[in-house]
């Protein structure tokens, strides 16, 4: 085992390249100096928007208003110090920016830790902050320690400390006090359009309740009360009735991991004064009908004239719909095969704005642009177009801010108004974009009948070159040809640029499992821990890149994160004969080990069930196989880990050494998932580079 220590990004050209393509090429350092954008939202009743902008570690917010839109700065923070800014809104008539600092909110288990995430080491505990500053910029204020907040009209603040319902004044006149005692974990908080009532989701295990609170002398009013678990309130524009989801509860005997099993819901409105609901309408029971499983969720959404919007994949791929009283079943709002995201509604609430991979250029599949529909049964309409990736769009004056970048430019602000887009703000217009590839759409063949899209990644020079699979996380999402719309898929794609720099060919492979395909892509039979299938498509790029005339079969290589480190594992495990070296960030390798930990049920005479499943998991896992493991390997992680236990890399570095197989690790003590600071980010970039071309010496 080889330890990897300090910073290495130094030497990495001299190591990598000869001096002329040295002299030509950035640095790493100047690869991953790219902006990045995010959290963009707008206000409810002024024509302001809002947006977090970080370069290099260090995170701030932005705005800008109607007309000239012209952004100004409103925070100040100079820190690399790993503190996310996050839940970022205005309030409602846009003077105040509200916003979380610290915390990890990309984790599936940080409440059992106890503790905030102290990437920099500092001896003092970090705190999760609710902080307002004013729009115009200034000092921001602590108005309390908490997380998701929620703003209303009458200049309140509420969010959730110790998982109750808390309120703080906007201004930050008085002390943050506890509002309503429920015996539940408060979470989704919805203020009443006057400010008056506050929707929440009160989480009891394995049901959950809507309530509202009216006021310290009433009761609660739980909606429609159940043995489902609901989620999601929205207010009617009124502010008399609450449409929520509703699934089944989390019990019920231990479903087949080597089939995808139908997950469906409805959609419920209730009156808020009485609690008395009605079902709206529920989804088929099929694997169409199930709950759709992207970030967006439901996204539930009250329009005008009593017409309610979501998201669902009834016919196979994630769409709008549109849901109105007494009209029939649900109207589909945006035909065609593609998927939607990124949602948001326009100030008259009869119109929605979206991203999807849709459009008119070959790879589209592979790209987002931003759309508009209306409720009026019009066709959607396309407000960006061409080769570049936009996302996220708000309204804002007469047209939508959104966030754009494309094969060479990191994300920046944009906005798209009469048929044309302008960039509003670019915080590196020296970013060396001229050094990169324009990577090409390839498709291949997998087992199972699966077309497999990648991003290929190709090098200046002629000759033969070591080639590279590149294997998302997730496993819902979808590489693209361009910059990624996530932060740590941007980080992905910066790297994949610096190898083809240095002399790799790459290619990024959007297995099955993830999204953009639909939904019977995304849900294949023996996925995951029922299988591990999606690895036939890593096996199968591998030997698409073995068959092309400028890569040397001899010389293949992966690396991935997540997910992506659990296929590198595999492949590994399974295929060190094809692939002579990888780097592992925070993959699982024992997915029987992860279902004990996190997913026991409750003991019962199904047991003999739940073994089966165990043993299914255990052999859709890296040491399942790890006995044919050869190749060298780079291991790193987190030890502060909240989406991956830090013990699946400690289980996996002992069996290595047991058998005598190379590694080598990387441990942060302190980071998380996905690391909060610039500076662990480029250690471990700049270690997964010098180690692949270690091994495979372009």
């Amino acid at each position: 085992m080889r330890a990897i220590f300090g910073s290495i990004g130094v030497a990495l050209a001299l190591t990598l390249a000869s001096p002329a393509l040295a002299q030509a090429a950035p640095t790493l350092d100047q690869v991953l100096a790219y902006p990045f954008v995010t959290d963009l939202t707008r206000a409810e009743n002024a024509d302001r928007i809002a947006w977090v902008e970080t370069i290099e570690g260090v995170r701030n917010v932005w705005a800008a208003e109607a007309p000239a839109f012209a952004p100004h700065q409103v925070t100040r923070y100079t820190a690399d110090d790993g503190q996310e800014l996050s839940s970022l809104m205005l309030s409602p008539d846009g003077k105040t920016v509200v916003f979380v600092r610290g915390g990890d909110h990309g984790s599936n288990w940080a409440s059992e830790t106890g503790y905030e995430p102290d990437p920099d080491s500092t001896p003092a505990e970090p705190k999760l902050g609710i902080f307002a500053a004013p729009f115009a910029g200034g000092s921001p204020k602590l108005l309390a320690e908490g997380d998701d907040p929620a703003v209303s009209a009458s200049g309140q603040v509420a969010f959730v400390k110790a998982k109750q319902v808390w309120q703080v004044p906007l201004d930050g006149s008085t002390k943050p006090a506890q509002l309503v005692f429920d015996r539940g974990r408060a979470h989704d908080l919805a203020w009443s359009p006057d400010g008056a009532q506050l929707a929440f989701v009160s989480g009891r295990g394995d049901h959950s309740f809507v309530a509202v609170f009216a006021g310290k002398d009433r009761a609660l009013t739980y909606l429609a009360p159940s043995t489902g678990a609901d989620s999601g309130p929205v207010w009617s524009p009124d502010g008399t009735r609450i449409a929520f989801a509703r699934r089944a509860g989390s019990s019920g005997p231990p479903e087949p991991l080597a089939a995808p099993s139908p997950h469906p819901f409805a959609i419920w409105t209730a009156d808020a004064a009485s609690g008395a609901g009605t079902r709206a309408w529920a989804s088929p029971n099929t694997l169409d009908g199930s709950m759709p499983s992207s970030a967006d969720g439901l996204g539930l959404r009250w329009l005008a004239d009593g017409t309610l919007s979501f998201i669902a994949t009834l016919d196979g791929w994630q769409h709008l719909y549109a849901l109105s009283a007494g009209d029939g079943p649900p109207r589909l709002l945006t035909p065609g095969r593609f998927m939607v995201e990124h949602v948001a509604t326009s100030r008259d609430l009869r119109t929605l704005y979206y991203a999807a991979d849709a459009g008119t250029a070959p790879g589209d599949d592979d790209r987002r642009h931003v759309f508009a529909v209306s409720l009026d049964g019009s066709a959607p309409r396309a407000l960006t177009s061409g080769t570049g990736i936009e996302w996220t769009p708000v309204a804002a004056g007469n047209g939508v801010a959104l966030i754009r970048a494309d094969t060479r430019h990191p994300p920046v602000l944009a906005l798209a108004s009469g048929g044309a887009v302008r960039t509003l703000r670019d915080a590196a217009p020296a970013y060396p974009t001229a050094a990169f590839v324009t990577p090409r759409q390839v498709t291949y063949a997998a087992p199972g009948g699966f077309t497999i899209h990648g991003q290929l990644f190709e090098p200046v020079g002629g000759g033969r070159h070591p080639a590279m699979i590149f294997v998302h996380g997730g496993p819902k999402r979808q590489m693209l040809l361009g910059w990624h719309y996530r932060p740590y898929y941007s980080n992905g794609y910066a790297v994949n640029q610096y190898l083809a720099m240095r002399g790799f060919v790459v290619l990024s492979v959007n297995y099955r499992l993830g999204i953009g395909y639909g939904r019977a892509f995304e849900q294949p039979a023996d996925g995951g821990a029922g299988g591990g299938a999606e690895y036939q498509d890593v096996l199968a790029g591998a030997r698409w890149l073995q068959r092309q005339a400028d890569v040397d079969p001899k010389r293949i290589g992966i690396w991935g994160g997540s997910y992506g480190g659990y296929l590198t594992a595999m492949a590994l495990a399974r295929n060190s004969d094809v692939f002579k070296a990888g780097v592992d960030l925070h993959g699982v390798h024992d997915w029987s080990r992860t279902l004990a930990e996190q997913d026991k049920p409750a003991e019962r005479f199904e047991d003999n069930d739940w073994r089966a499943t165990l043993k299914t998991a255990f052999d859709a896992s890296p040491i399942a196989t790890v006995e044919r493991w050869t190749s060298p390997v780079l291991l790193i992680q987190g030890d502060d880990d909240r989406n991956v236990r830090f013990n699946q890399t400690v289980d996996l570095a002992n069996r290595l050494a047991r058998q005598g197989v190379p590694y080598e690790e990387l441990v942060l003590p302190n980071e998380i998932h996905d690391f909060l600071r610039h500076s662990s980010w480029r250690k471990v970039d700049a270690a997964t580079v010098e180690f692949l071309a270690r091994q495979l010496k372009p």
